[in-house]
């Protein structure tokens, strides 16, 4: 079906740079945009991201890196969104772009829109008038580590339109990549958005000393309170215990490669969150799921104790260690 489409990526992180790996293993050239100049330059002459995975080196027939963002979208049919939701209203402000209603947008953002509440999938559609059956949602469980290291990873492909879903996972299947597919988009960037909210939960539980039986409790309710949670907002059949939920969720909360992990060890450690983000040089999409998800709690009062506790450490400074005891007894 996109054979002979165009295809573009946004976004220059560790995510967009395997996303690119990924791509390049079955089309013959995609364009990708990087906000950074330094690292698009850099790019285009050792081909690699100076920044992000500089182990991958690219063919660079394969690839055409601009810092235009304009010029990327206006020129690509299939856009995938691999920028952090954080600041995604942010680069998209002012910039004209043409028939995106007729595009395909595929987003791999793990995140939610802190200006509207909102998963990406949603923003795109209110935002610029894009079908849902032209929007694809693409989750885990897959560290982009790994996917620089071609170890054997699997990718959910979530899409309303089946036929248009089965061929962005045909573009994305490879030697070192798996893939299913699902029609629940809202489900699955929920799901994304929550995991994030836990694995920082898990960390601060790792930095506090708790260990690995805690743990284990505590993402088997953080499951349970992701079930109820995305039942609420999106009532459609589905089993979060399949891996696009559940199996996102265990990666992200015990990787040693989950940043939303290790920032959450340095806050339970004792680091502020301005430090802990400071020291990561990277975003931590749940530190602003969290204000997110409780603000659009307030409509379907869900309980969601694990994200409020959460919420509460790093929002309204309460210490780690009372509000994490506080949770524990919660906890079954």
């Amino acid at each position: 079906m996109f054979e002979d489409s165009k295809i573009g990526v946004i976004g220059g992180g560790s995510w967009a740079t395997a996303i690119a790996k990924i791509l390049t293993q079955n089309v013959d050239h995609i364009y990708w945009w990087m906000r950074n100049h330094d690292s698009a330059t850099y790019f285009r002459k050792f081909q690699r991201n100076p920044k992000y995975l500089p182990s991958i080196r690219f063919d660079k027939e394969k690839i055409t890196v601009s810092t235009d963002l304009e010029k990327v979208i206006n020129k690509c049919d299939v856009l995938f969104m691999v920028h952090p939701s954080a600041f995604l209203y942010d680069i998209f402000e002012g910039v004209q772009m043409d028939n995106m209603d007729k595009k395909m947008i595929i987003s791999a953002i793990k995140g939610i829109v802190p200006e509207y509440n909102a998963i990406p999938a949603r923003f795109f559609h209110k935002s610029f008038g894009i079908p849902y059956e032209n929007i694809a949602v693409i989750g885990g469980p897959c560290h982009a580590e790994e996917v620089a290291m071609e170890k054997l990873s699997y990718l959910t492909v979530a899409c309303q339109d089946e036929e248009k879903g089965a061929a962005i996972a045909n573009l994305l299947n490879s030697r070192f990549i798996k893939t299913d597919t699902t029609t629940d988009i809202f489900g699955v960037e929920l799901g994304a958005v929550l995991k994030n909210i836990y694995a920082i939960t898990a960390g601060i539980y790792h930095g506090l000393g708790y260990g690995d039986n805690f743990q284990a409790l505590l993402i088997s309710n953080a499951i349970q309170e992701m079930d109820r949670f995305v039942a609420a907002v999106s009532q459609v059949v589905r089993d979060t215990k399949h891996s696009g939920y559940l199996g996102d969720l265990l990666v992200t909360a015990y990787s040693p490669f989950s940043r939303n992990r290790t920032f959450g060890s340095m806050i339970g450690k004792g680091f502020s969150v301005r430090t802990a983000q400071f020291e990561m040089n990277m975003v931590a999409e749940g530190y602003y799921a969290a204000k997110s998800i409780v603000e659009i709690n307030k409509k379907f009062g869900v309980e969601i104790p694990i994200v409020e506790a959460t919420y509460r450490i790093l929002y309204e400074k309460i210490s780690p260690v009372i509000e994490m005891n506080l949770l524990t007894e919660k906890l079954r």
